[in-house]
């Protein structure tokens, strides 16, 4: 992972907000993103699925879960802030949301 190179300053925002669906930049330096279900289990199965994935890939988000609710953060801390690679796997994350919700 340090290979990756963070996203410039001036392009953070912009990319965010045309590249990923419902993602926010909190913090300056991590994309945040909350996902509703409506039941318990549905969203730990979720979390599974994600963990699966940033073990593969070895980058993991910070995951919260609140009852029906998850909660995902990304950054790369080797590179000191968001990268490709965290835009990457938002657009993941979105996916398996919708995979296991449809």
């Amino acid at each position: 992972m340090s290979e990756e190179k963070r996203i410039p300053e001036d392009q953070k925002e912009s990319r965010v907000q045309e590249e990923l669906d419902g993602w926010k930049l909190t913090d300056d330096k991590f994309i945040t993103k909350r996902y509703r279900f409506g039941e318990f289990l549905t969203g730990v199965q979720f979390v599974n699925h994600i963990a699966e994935y940033a073990e593969d890939i070895q980058h993991h988000p910070f995951i919260s879960i609140d009852y029906k609710m998850v909660t995902l953060k990304l950054t790369s801390w080797e590179a000191g802030g968001l990268t490709e690679l965290d835009l990457s796997c938002a657009k993941k994350y979105d996916e398996l949301f919708k995979s296991i919700t449809e």
